[in-house]
């Protein structure tokens, strides 16, 4: 399979690209929630149960249980891999709260452990990635006037970049999407893999109004009158993933695409693994989704670089501050959390202590 680039070929014999993906969508759905917004994107007749999946590990147990045995040991080496909720504290300070999120509006997700949503009600102030998300029209104000992050600034399209055949693919699965071709074409490939990679029950549910779960926290701490930060400003989260090839995001695109229905599956196993607290099974088993082979070494280490482990750093330094005023609920993508170079190290290595809470 190939696309055509200009007048190259890209061959994409490796599933590297899409599995870089389906992680960098649920980094940055922060941001590209708000595609329904910009582009009056509607699914009112769209089924909320449309995206009920499967468990995919549970699939690989039964079926490639090496396979799967060898996930779980990956998982499990990773630090920081087990819990999504955990206690900062450091001498002298009220404790703090650190709570991994995931960016979906799943009800499941919203329906906090109770003693995060203890910590979130009596905390001073809260932590989020982009408080921009408090005002979705003022976001995507602000988002607009950075057009060069989300759409091509000179006379390219996308139909310029992809051959005729992935063209009409791509023009496909967006219309299942209830998306128009004609509203897209001048988006970045990116934009348009956020849009192909959000389940259309995920669609649905924020055309309707419904708040993703760092949406709600916000809101519900903003109602409350208490302070509310940011982290980053969605223009930056923007900037991280535009900063990557153009033809690792065509390819992205078109494997995200090839995925299909699959998607609800792999969006499902995303939702169990999160509410159980392994998130460090969240790579492992997104790796289990695409065919055995070697990932695209350069690929991978780009997208690291830039879209999470420089971002954990900004994190780490820009809540430091915070955090040293005490009894603050800090929520950031789950996803930031784990890994040597994981939110929760650099955060050790400032002095803070931090433990995980059952």
């Amino acid at each position: 399979m190939t696309i055509s680039i200009g007048h190259r070929i890209s061959h994409m014999a490796r599933p590297g690209s899409i599995l870089l993906w389906l992680i960098a969508a649920f980094h940055m759905l922060l941001a590209v929630a708000l595609l329904a917004v910009i582009f009056s994107v509607t699914h009112a007749d769209a089924a909320e149960d449309s995206c009920a999946g499967k468990n995919l590990l549970t699939e690989l147990q039964q079926n490639e249980p090496a396979r799967y045995a060898e996930a779980v040991r990956e998982a499990d080496g990773t630090p920081n891999g087990k819990g999504i909720f955990w206690k900062i504290e450091k001498p002298g300070l009220k404790p703090s709260w650190l709570l991994g999120t995931m960016h979906v509006t799943d009800p499941r997700v919203l329906n906090l452990p109770l003693r995060a949503q203890t910590a979130h009600d009596g905390a001073d102030t809260i932590i989020i990635e982009s408080d921009e998300i408090l005002d979705e029209k003022k976001a995507t104000a602000s988002l607009l006037m950075r057009p060069d992050l989300m759409m091509f600034t000179d006379d390219t399209t996308i139909e310029k970049l992809l051959s005729a055949e992935n063209y009409t693919r791509l023009e496909a699965g967006l219309k299942q999407r209830g998306i128009p071709l004609s509203a897209v074409s001048r988006m970045r490939p990116w934009m348009i893999a956020s849009a192909v990679a959000l389940p259309a029950c995920e669609m649905a549910r924020k055309a309707k109004g419904a708040q993703f779960l760092d949406q709600k926290i916000a809101a519900d701490a903003a109602a409350e009158g208490k302070q509310v930060k940011g982290l980053e400003t969605l223009a930056e989260q923007l900037q991280a993933m535009a900063e990557l090839p153009v033809e690792f995001h065509l390819k992205s695109l078109i494997e995200t695409l090839e995925l299909g229905a699959k998607m609800n599956d792999v969006v499902e196993t995303m939702t169990e693994i999160y509410l159980s607290g392994d998130i460090g099974l969240t790579m492992p088993m997104l790796k289990t989704v695409t065919p055995e082979g070697s990932d695209e070494d350069n690929d991978y280490a780009a997208f690291e670089q830039r879209v999470i482990l420089d971002r954990n750093k900004v994190m780490a330094e820009r809540a430091a501050p915070i955090l040293a005023s005490g009894n603050v609920f800090m929520a950031v993508g789950a996803l930031h959390l784990p890994g040597k170079e994981g939110v929760i190290e650099l955060l050790r290595r400032q002095g803070f202590t931090i433990t995980a809470v059952n």
